[in-house]
C-alpha cells in the first residue's frame, strides 16, 4: 500500500518526512538531507449520526440529574408504599425539595425523550459511555413505578399525600 493513499483513524493531522530514493540523490547530485519532502496525512473518519451531539450541556445535565433523581424517586416510592407518606422534609426542607425536584427531572427526561422520538423516530442519543440512554431507560421505569405506587396509594388510602406538610396532616404535620 502506498503511504500517500493510506487513511488513518486519527482526528489530527501529522506530517511525515519522506526520504527520496537513492536514484534521485544520484540523479540530481544533491545530498539526501536537503531533498526531503513532507507528506501530510489527514484523517477522513466521520462520526455517525448517533455520535454527533448538538446538546452537549443539556445531555450532561440530564445525565447528572437522572443519576441523582432516579434513586431518590426509588427511595421516595418505597417510603410512600411502606409508611403512606413521602420522604421527611429534612433539615431546612432539603430532602423534601430534592424529592420534588427529582420527580420533575424524571418527567422532564421522559418528556424530552418523547419529543425527540416524535421528531426523529428514535429516542435520545446514547451520550458519553451510554449514560444518557441508561438514564432515559431508568427514567421510563421510574415513571411506571410512580404510576403503580401512586395508583396503589390512591386505591388503598383514597388520596395521595400533599407536597407541602400542613398542620394536622398525618405526614409530618
Amino acid at each position: 500500500m502506498e503511504v500517500s493513499k493510506m487513511l488513518l483513524p486519527s482526528p489530527t493531522s501529522i506530517s511525515i518526512p519522506l526520504k527520496p530514493h537513492l536514484s534521485q540523490c544520484y540523479l540530481y547530485n544533491q545530498p539526501s538531507f536537503s531533498s526531503r519532502r513532507r507528506l501530510t496525512v489527514r484523517s477522513k473518519a466521520k462520526q455517525s449520526g448517533e455520535e454527533v451531539s448538538t446538546n452537549g450541556i443539556a445531555e450532561k445535565l440530564a445525565i447528572a440529574g437522572g443519576l441523582i433523581a432516579n434513586p431518590v424517586i426509588g427511595w421516595s416510592l418505597y417510603t410512600l408504599k411502606t409508611t403512606g407518606c413521602g420522604l421527611p422534609p429534612g433539615p431546612g426542607g432539603s430532602i423534601g425539595a430534592l424529592e420534588g425536584v427529582s420527580y420533575l427531572v424524571v418527567v422532564g427526561i421522559v418528556g424530552w425523550s418523547l419529543y425527540t422520538k416524535s421528531k426523529t423516530g428514535s429516542g435520545l442519543p446514547n451520550g458519553p459511555f451510554g449514560l444518557l440512554g441508561a438514564v432515559e431507560g431508568v427514567s421510563y421505569l421510574s415513571l411506571v413505578a410512580i404510576l403503580v405506587v401512586f395508583g396503589l396509594q390512591f386505591y388503598q388510602q383514597g388520596s395521595l399525600p400533599g407536597p407541602v406538610p400542613v398542620p394536622g396532616d398525618q405526614c409530618f404535620g
